[in-house]
């Protein structure tokens, strides 16, 4: 066996859990694709020094971990448009546009599904990826989120995680405590976001499609939490609680039937869409992914990343001139297809 192709054996599998952590860093897909590959270089340049002290995982997340280290001194978080000011409060006023910001991404789940067929490697890289808590990662420190991922999401020993990187248990079981104790200052409670039945949540999404794309304004209103919130990166304005939402909604989208068509994918290990608008007769052409969040009290987050250009990373084309009813059902976690 070459050198090139004994590397390739022993690293290539833990591509997908690599792209996954560094997501997880700096919440952006494209700059996570990035530094996997920056990471896998340098693992090649170092590999005939690579004396197996650890285990080739280990070592390659001592390498991407710190690539996502130096990236993030490079620049300050991603934020979503909530951790940026208070909610709008007249959804007819105008919308402020900020493209100069680096916003969150979504990450989608077929980029791990395509990186490996191991369904416990699979597992792995989905563990952690949930939007709500990869937004809340961002207001952490860059090694705050280094230790909180290692810690908490990939179960790693706090010795470990030590030596990773380069410090002490005491200081790495400090570092968690300041990171969960400011986590919990941004996150939602559990019980606040506790998803219904999968039968229940798949009938609610089912009603969330048809409601947006039959244009029922108050048939969307009664699937709604009434703390909702809606979100619309790279629009900086947001809005928060039933009737605010309803009401811009209403006015901005649903504007008439056939108007918008929704693609379930998945995305951060969550059912989502990917929301088509008709710009001529017959061609529908990318408009945003649609990440709901879907509690049993209803739906309590919608964040809209209005950027056409994601949808190349969900697999899908830029046109849509099909039907409703021949799409393909996408898949959740369990590998089962959810509603049409």
């Amino acid at each position: 066996m070459t050198v090139s192709a004994d590397f390739t054996s022993l690293t290539g599998r833990f591509r997908g859990e690599l792209l996954a952590h560094c997501y997880r860093m700096l919440g952006s897909v494209d700059e996570a694709e990035d530094l996997v590959q920056e990471t896998y270089l340098r693992a090649w340049r170092s590999y005939d020094g690579f004396a197996g002290r650890s285990s080739v995982r280990t070592w390659l997340y001592r390498i991407a971990t710190n690539v996502c280290l130096t990236a993030i001194e490079r620049r300050g978080r991603r934020p979503l448009p909530s951790g940026l000011g208070a909610p709008a409060e007249d959804p007819q006023a105008p919308l402020v546009v900020a493209p100069e910001v680096a916003w969150l991404q979504p990450f989608p789940d077929a980029l791990l599904a395509a990186e490996q067929e191991d369904p416990a490697a699979v597992a792995v890289s989905r563990a952690g990826i949930r939007l709500a808590l990869v937004a809340a990662l961002q207001y952490l420190s860059a090694r705050q989120r280094a230790v909180l991922i290692l810690r908490d999401v990939l179960e790693w020993p706090a010795a470990q995680v030590a030596d990773l990187l380069g410090t002490t248990t005491t200081a790495v079981n400090s570092g968690l405590r300041r990171a969960r104790a400011q986590l919990a200052q941004v996150l939602p409670a559990e019980d606040e976001l506790a998803e219904p039945g999968e039968p229940d949540r798949r009938a609610l999404l089912d009603r969330f499609a048809a409601a947006v794309e039959t244009a029922d304004a108050n048939a969307l209103s009664e699937l709604l939490r009434q703390d909702v919130a809606l979100e619309m990166p790279p629009v900086a304005t947001w809005f928060a609680g039933r009737p605010a939402v309803v009401r811009f909604v209403g006015a901005n989208l649903l504007i008439g039937p056939g108007r918008l068509r929704l693609v379930p994918v998945m995305a951060n290990g969550q059912p989502a869409f990917a929301v088509y608008q008709r710009q001529s007769r017959d061609a529908y052409h990318a408009h945003a992914v649609l990440v709901p969040t879907v509690t049993a009290a209803g739906i309590a987050r919608i964040v809209a990343f209005q950027s056409p250009g994601l949808f190349a990373s969900f697999g899908l084309p830029h046109e849509d001139g099909g039907t409703a009813a021949g799409r393909a059902p996408a898949q959740d976690p369990a590998g089962v297809p959810w509603p049409r």
